[in-house]
């Protein structure tokens, strides 16, 4: 369908949230009740683009009347309308969060409209047609969530604000070279057009360096190994209901890219290449980001350090190919969103009751003695959820991988996908046991009668079980539909307005 204005809708809803919030600068209350209400309206747009694309198929609407492949065109196919509805279910989450959050970068005027701008830009990126304005989304949300770092209470955030807009302007320019060479090769930046000339066999000279230059712009986002090592400042230091995002849904842009790389883009024979590597990075970062969970000093960059390993299941996941991987993968990165949003906002919870506002082990040791029981409960549970233990939603990535690993017959990484697991079991239930097991040291910090609301992560962990539970098997079913289109790029194509069914 063309003319779809629910993909409009979701797009331009946080957009003039941003707007809105601004206007309202000299009432913080006003601007956190803008932020989740914009936040839950763009949710119920998606959450209808979804159900519209899986009844009618690929829905599409022309910015300006400018026709494919021509002008900007916004697309939600199976695929794009899920991660969309994955980014704004986040979103209201992380808004939510911001409600009753305590934190004194909360009350800045700036403060809820660049949060909303991130996901004017997240959202942007999952639904739009050509690769430069998938390049401008993803500036815009580099740039609102490093102007959110630089404003947070952590005296370290401007550095790590600093380290990640020098670093991205390295993915920056990737990303800005492949599409060049895209453009001097195709004559376009319509993914449908490019995909459709690709399809045909031609592989002009500058495709296969183009195809590098995007997955390498693709792997910083998703803080992959070697692009991996700015993260872990840039996601502790964040204010807590940023870090929920970053570590949850922002990396997913990259991992967003990289499916379309090689499902839509490259499906010929760079795909073989893309995948092997692709494999190779999955591995190490899981190994990589599993050991470096295991040692680190703070819960929250534990927790950063497990992104590293948790998008390595996904990239390996994509390396193995075929329909069974792609839906362990697809499925191990929607549920990740949500596991890992959670966990955040709960280390978030737990420092916010220490009166300097730390979540350094040495500090929160046998902390969970002074805090609200519930609190230690979701925490326990989030962390079985990350590891894979049933019945949550983990456990269904879990599987679904394992699955797509078997299928392959790639037994050495499914090995080490399986001896991870255990890892992230081993530092989920250390954390958890000494802040909420262990009696509290000398250099616990002292507390305060209150903190930040569980209200936002509780309904992310009951989202967690339902998932693992009740909706498992149609998640399993959505996945799996999802992906078979997502292997025919033609249904793509086509919905555009292009090729045969133009």
């Amino acid at each position: 369908m063309t003319g779809n204005a629910l993909l409009l809708g979701a797009l331009a809803t946080p957009l003039i949230g941003a707007i809105l919030a601004l206007l309202a600068a000299r009432s913080n209350h006003r601007q956190r009740l803008i932020g989740v209400a914009t936040g839950a309206i763009a949710w119920l747009f998606s959450a209808g683009l979804l159900a519209q694309v899986h009844e009618y198929g690929v829905q599409t609407y022309a910015l300006g009347g400018w026709q494919p492949p021509y002008g900007i065109v916004l697309v939600a196919d199976a695929f794009g309308a899920l991660f969309a509805f994955m980014v704004t279910t986040i979103m209201v989450a992380g808004l939510l969060y911001t409600y009753h959050c305590n934190d004194k970068c909360m009350t800045y005027p700036a403060f809820l409209p660049l949060f909303l701008l991130m996901e004017v830009g997240l959202v942007g990126a999952m639904l739009t047609g050509d690769l430069f304005t998938l390049f401008v989304s993803m500036e815009l949300m580099v740039l609102a969530s490093v102007s959110l770092t630089a404003i947070s209470d952590d005296q370290f955030g401007l550095e790590a604000a600093l380290k990640y807009i020098l670093i991205s302007s390295m993915g920056t320019l990737f990303l800005l070279l492949g599409i060049a060479a895209m453009y001097a090769t195709f004559g376009t930046l319509n993914m449908a057009d490019i995909a459709q000339t690709l399809q045909s066999g031609e592989r002009p000279f500058l495709a296969p360096a183009a195809a590098l230059m995007l997955l390498c712009a693709f792997l910083l986002k998703s803080a992959v190994f070697p692009f991996h090592f700015w993260q872990p400042d840039f996601h502790t230091t964040a204010p807590t209901p940023l870090s929920a995002m970053l570590s949850s849904i922002v990396v997913k842009v990259g991992v967003y890219g990289i499916f379309r790389l090689v499902t839509l883009l490259f499906v010929g024979e760079e795909a073989d290449s893309l995948e092997r590597l692709l494999s190779v990075l999955g591995v190490i970062g899981i190994v990589f980001g599993s050991l470096g969970a295991l040692r680190t000093y703070n819960a929250k960059r534990m927790l950063a350090y497990s992104t590293f390993a948790q998008i390595g299941f996904i990239l390996v996941g994509i390396g193995w190919g075929g329909t069974v991987a792609l839906v362990g993968a697809l499925v191990y990165a929607f549920n990740h969103a949500f596991i890992k949003s959670a966990l955040l906002m709960l280390m978030g919870v737990v420092a916010s009751y220490t009166k300097i506002k730390t979540a350094d082990f040495a500090y929160v040791h046998g902390l969970g003695k002074r805090l609200p029981p519930l609190l230690g409960w979701l925490v326990l549970l989030g962390g079985l959820s990350l590891a894979g233990v049933p019945p949550l939603n983990g456990f269904i990535s879990k599987l679904a991988l394992i699955r797509g690993g078997v299928d392959n017959g790639d037994w050495v990484n499914l090995i080490i996908v399986v001896a991870a697991g255990i890892l992230t079991l081993m530092y989920m239930i250390r954390a958890w046991q000494q802040i909420f097991q262990q009696a509290p040291l000398p250099s616990t910090a002292e507390t305060k009668p209150t903190g930040d609301s569980i209200i936002a992560p509780f309904l992310l962990i009951t989202i967690c079980l339902l998932l693992g539970t009740v909706f498992a098997e149609p998640l399993l079913q959505l996945a799996g539909e999802t992906v078979r289109q997502m292997l025919d790029p033609q249904i793509y194509i086509a919905g555009v307005g292009l090729g045969n069914g133009g």
